[in-house]
């Protein structure tokens, strides 16, 4: 009818990160690993009685969740089948799961709170030394699956919700150690409380982010890397272009942008569609639908506008 489509997929640093070269394994080990560190966490901290221990096994059961879930989601994004239905497969299982984990992450931080306000006043006490040695073990073992998922946690978001929950409970194991030490050293019992309070805090606003980033991408918004109005200005200088409308960027999962644009023009569709997609590129969108509408399409829409 006059005017063309291009579908501009380029292989830049956005469509490198996409879900068919994500890894699989690191995910695998450390869902093993965290899970049989969990079961040591808990049981201790329930036959000591240490708040901290169970805050801190408390975000462990977080982590088992939150890489099952990541793992579940990289398995559908990578095999699951594209349908009718489902144009775009499971890409955006990535994000639900970084949700979900942001809300486990908040929902610990709720249980540590109200724990901690529940023993004022009933003089804990605790071990030091087991404290310190389940501690140092739990920092060992979350060093290791962060050192697994870091990597990955840059290209996927699902990954990096579960590579903040081990982050947190690393955090968490230093807290646990420092507390051990204080409980050992001064019999002050606690500063177990203390301790899970401060792990708990450190937690939520990381958590806070992680749903926030997720549901910016779940709302459609345009990228925060992705200057839209520059990319607006770059197609309208392109020589043969007349005018730039229905332009929209938006996330469909980590490491793949997405955008779709109408040129006004009445140069040659493939001279057009060709500057168009290296713009496109240049601010790296790979994965881009680039429409030209000549004269006549122009003119044709006018008059039914007008009608």
């Amino acid at each position: 009818m006059g005017h063309s489509h291009s579908h501009a997929h380029t292989h830049g640093p956005t469509t490198t990160a996409s879900t068919g070269h994500r890894r699989i394994w690191p995910m695998a080990v450390a869902v093993a690993i965290i899970g049989s560190y969990f079961v040591v966490e808990l049981v201790t901290g329930l036959m000591v009685n240490s708040l901290a221990l169970i805050a801190d096994a408390g975000h462990m059961l977080t982590d088992v969740a939150a890489l099952t879930m990541g793992l579940m989601a990289l398995l559908l994004a990578r095999h699951g089948s594209a349908t009718d239905d489902r144009s775009f497969g499971w890409h955006r299982a990535e994000v639900f799961t970084a949700v979900a984990n942001a809300v486990l992450l908040i929902g610990v931080a709720v249980f540590v709170f109200y724990e901690a306000i529940r023993r004022i006043g009933t003089d804990p006490e605790v071990p030091g030394l087991t404290l310190i040695v389940v501690a140092l073990v739990g920092l060992a073992v979350n060093i290791a699956v962060m050192m697994l998922l870091r990597a990955d946690s840059k290209q996927s978001i699902a990954v990096r919700g579960a590579y903040l929950e081990v982050l947190a409970d690393a955090v968490g194991s230093v807290g646990v150690l420092v507390a051990g030490v204080v409980a050992l050293t001064t019999g002050w019992g606690y500063a177990d409380v203390v301790v899970a309070v401060l792990i708990a805090l450190w937690v939520v606003p990381r958590a806070v982010r992680l749903a926030l980033d997720a549901l910016r991408i779940l709302n459609q918004q345009a990228p925060a890397h992705v200057d839209v109005d520059a990319l607006r200005r770059d197609l309208a200088a392109i020589p043969a272009v007349d005018d730039v409308h229905d332009l929209h960027v938006w996330t469909l999962t980590t490491g793949m942008d997405v955008a779709t644009v109408h040129l006004d023009s009445d140069g040659t569709n493939t001279d057009v569609l060709t500057a168009a997609q290296e713009v496109m590129a240049r601010h790296g969108l790979g994965h881009s639908t680039i429409q030209v509408d000549p004269e006549s399409v122009q003119r044709k829409c006018r008059d039914e506008l007008q009608w």
